[in-house]
């Protein structure tokens, strides 16, 4: 941890505070910054609880997942309900018969009241949003987007996974985002986003007491994506039995359903009758019958194998430092890993502390959610009261929140943030947001607040000469400086 960190001498730490690590700064951050850098970085991973988001105050907005997969399971009754008992229009065909039809919606000024979802998930992202805007840095922030985006789930699968994505963050991710990985591996496993993403609620045992009297069998998905995604990796040596042997290992894991039969509808549940009976060889090793501990001993095995160890870091290094990570930074992060037993706290100041972090050059992009957030810090929310602005544009951006196309989740790679059509999408919202923000300071000021004494000549020229004070703001936050992370 003490090691030596060597700078190179046109890469500004401010930067690498701010952008390799940070979610860009505010108006001032950058004086505050004091003359140790990794000392900064180092204070706010020691801060205790800061990862968390505090619901106590606001518990009807932000609930837990269990109730806000109740309320969606409530409103889906509901709707049935309605649609069963709708009055009928009776109508003439073209023939002079009578047609039956439902009766038209009732016509008036109201407009419909938003499923309870799409209300939860905005709760959740402004929740999100103001915890981003409020950090002094943001590379806690950085981490848990990295770990949520690592682990993630897609609110398109459906309205169960739409309500609880955000509270599967502040449940899973956060309180494990600077602990132990084998801790938030068994809470990511266990919740019930994951498992209905994921389709484990669909995963019976063949020789379970259910898949005897239903003739069901096994889903694969979350044994093979725990595997592949989440922990060991591609080419790390297991096999298609594996897979299908951890299949058997997860069955039984699901969430109780709305008439509570099995628990508390909405809940994690371990359902005897749909769990595979008997031992299981899984990557060599015989784990006894034991319900639901047998996969939690596979999983805490897994999360401590050497390959999980280099996924990890290799996938670390990759989002901060470079597409291809420099081969002894990997190799310290996962030495770091083995040490600690997967201390994620340990593992970002091994980070910090590497000379790779301070002397490899910002040739990362910032990703639509680092780019729309560093954009908001730095010039202001403007005048929307709601996240539903920042949220349109992460849609535009092809980056919807809590929204990845896979279980892989967002692409890291500068490729994937740097396509021409993308680069005017960002041009485009940095314009909208120049325009709409309450206050612009003279932009000679804005660029030693946002970007420093580093800023490039043809950056100030550009700025300096626009012909707007809002065309000037627009350019700095397109400026390599302000994008490069």
């Amino acid at each position: 941890m003490g090691e030596a960190v060597v700078v190179e001498q046109d890469l500004d730490p401010a930067r690498v505070v701010f952008n390799r690590f940070g979610l860009g700064p505010r108006p001032g951050d950058l004086a505050r910054l004091g003359g140790d850098p990794r000392a900064a970085l180092r204070a706010e991973l020691a801060k205790p609880d800061i990862a968390l988001i505090p619901v106590a105050a606001d518990a009807d907005r932000l609930p837990g997942s269990a109730a806000a997969i109740q309320a969606v399971m409530n409103e889906n009754l509901q709707r049935k309900m309605e649609r069963m008992t709708a009055p009928a229009a009776v109508q003439m065909d073209p023939e002079g018969k009578p047609a039956i039809s439902a009766a038209p919606a009732p016509q008036g000024p109201m407009k419909p009241e938003p499923p309870v979802e799409a209300r939860l998930l905005k709760a959740e992202a402004q929740a999100r949003f103001a915890k981003a805007m409020a950090a002094e840095i943001g590379f806690v922030e950085r981490l848990v987007a990295f770990w949520s985006n690592h682990f993630c789930v897609s609110a398109a699968k459906d309205n169960i996974v739409r309500a609880a994505a955000g509270a599967f963050e502040r449940e899973a991710i956060r309180p494990f985002v600077l602990g132990r990985f084998a801790d938030m591996l068994v809470a990511v496993e266990h919740h019930p986003a994951m498992l209905y993403y994921l389709d484990n609620q669909q995963s019976i045992g063949p020789g379970s007491r259910a898949g005897r009297n239903h003739n069901r069998g096994l889903n694969e998905n979350l044994a093979r994506e725990i595997l592949e995604l989440h922990t060991l990796g591609v080419g790390s040596g297991y096999s298609q039995a594996d897979v299908t042997a951890f299949a058997r290992i997860l069955t039984g894991w699901m969430v109780a359903g709305r008439e509570g039969r099995l628990g508390e509808p909405g809940s994690f549940v371990f359902n005897a009758n749909t769990h595979e009976p008997g031992d299981q060889v899984f990557f060599g090793k015989t784990y006894p019958a034991g319900g639901m501990g047998q996969a939690e001993a596979v999983l805490n095995d897994i999360a401590r194998h050497p390959a999980t160890a280099r996924h990890i870091a290799t996938k670390i290094a990759r989002h901060f430092i470079a597409d291809d990570p420099p081969p002894q930074m990997v190799a310290r992060l996962a030495e770091t890993f083995a040490k600690t037993d997967g201390d994620l706290r340990a593992i970002a100041v091994a980070l910090v502390n590497a000379p790779d972090a301070w002397s490899q050059p910002l040739a990362k992009m910032r990703s639509p959610l680092d780019f729309v957030l560093a954009l908001r810090r730095g010039i202001g929310p403007g005048s929307e009261a709601d996240p539903g602005q920042t949220l349109n544009w992460l849609a535009v951006l092809g980056a919807p929140l809590w929204q990845p196309p896979g279980p892989n989740g967002f692409s890291d790679l500068v490729d994937a943030q740097a396509s021409p059509a993308g680069m005017a999408m960002r041009l485009d919202i940095a314009s909208q947001a120049a325009r709409q923000a309450r206050t612009l300071a003279e932009p000679a000021d804005l660029l030693e607040a946002l970007i420093g004494p580093s800023v490039s000549a043809e950056t100030r020229d550009a700025v300096i000469r626009a012909e707007s004070r809002q065309q000037a703001v627009a350019l700095l936050l397109m400026a390599p400086e302000f994008q490069r992370r």
